[in-house]
This record gives structure tokens, C-alpha cells and sequence, in this order.
């Protein structure tokens, strides 16, 4: 699957409340209602879904977990985007995620 389609959305940063937990932000559930009727098919185990993410002119490869207890797709935000930026915990993002 090429990453072409895009969708833009802001969401704040957060942490999974486990030691040393990954850093997330959530998508919008009707973005993430719409990615998962059309392109569910496209997941690989877990709701893993490719994707390319762009933030603040700076573009990473990543993937996109559905997240069924939440009801919507969590991006993972690695460490050297949240370092390059100095993100905190709460900090609002403006994403674009190409999927």
C-alpha cells in the first residue's frame, strides 16, 4: 500500500501510563471511523496500518495501531521527533498522516 491519502487533525501528546510508555497522540474518531470502513482491509496484526506522518515540515515512516479500547487509531510520536521539537506531555500537534 502506497501512503497517499492524507488527513490532517490536531491532537495533544500523551504518554501510556507504563514505565518508560510510548508517546501517542490520538486520532480524531471520525478520522479514524473513516480510515478503518475503507481501509481495514490494508492492517496487518494488531490494527497495524502504515503510514507516513508529517509534523512541522519534518516527515517520519511509521504505522498507526487501532486501538479498541479507545475506539481510534494512536500514533505513535518516536523520540527524535518529540527531542527535534522539544514536545511535552499535553503539547497540541498539528499532523498530517498519509495513509
Amino acid at each position: 500500500m502506497q501512503s497517499s491519502i492524507p488527513y490532517a487533525f490536531h491532537a495533544k501528546l500523551w504518554q501510556h501510563n507504563a514505565e518508560g510508555g510510548w508517546h501517542f497522540v490520538s486520532l480524531p474518531k471520525d478520522i479514524s471511523a473513516e480510515i478503518r470502513t475503507h481501509l481495514q482491509h490494508f492492517e496487518e496484526g494488531w490494527g497495524r496500518l502504515k503510514a507516513k506522518a508529517k509534523f512541522n515540515n519534518y516527515a517520519w515512516e511509521t504505522a498507526i495501531w487501532f486501538d479498541t479500547k479507545r475506539n481510534t487509531y494512536l500514533l505513535p510520536i518516536k523520540a527524535n521527533v518529540r527531542r527535534k521539537f522539544d514536545l511535552k506531555i499535553d503539547d497540541e500537534l498539528e499532523i498530517t498522516l498519509y495513509v
